[in-house]
């Protein structure tokens, strides 16, 4: 899923990832089984701002 490579891509696991964006671990754990999906503008959205921390943590890092 989109979702987990870019949560991963960020540096987030699973908890941080939940705490961030609010929403309860076990929908996060089963979002990256495959077991279910979030809507998809949720994941547009979720996506892009996982983009920007990604290029924030490489800002931070150089």
């Amino acid at each position: 899923m989109m979702i987990k490579e870019a949560r991963k891509k960020a540096g987030l696991t699973q908890l941080e990832f939940s705490k961030v964006f609010e929403i309860p671990v076990d929908t996060v754990k089963n979002w990256d089984a495959g077991r279910r999906n979030p809507p998809v503008w949720a994941e547009k959205l979720i996506i892009e701002k996982l983009e920007r921390i990604s290029e924030e943590n490489k800002c931070g890092n150089t």
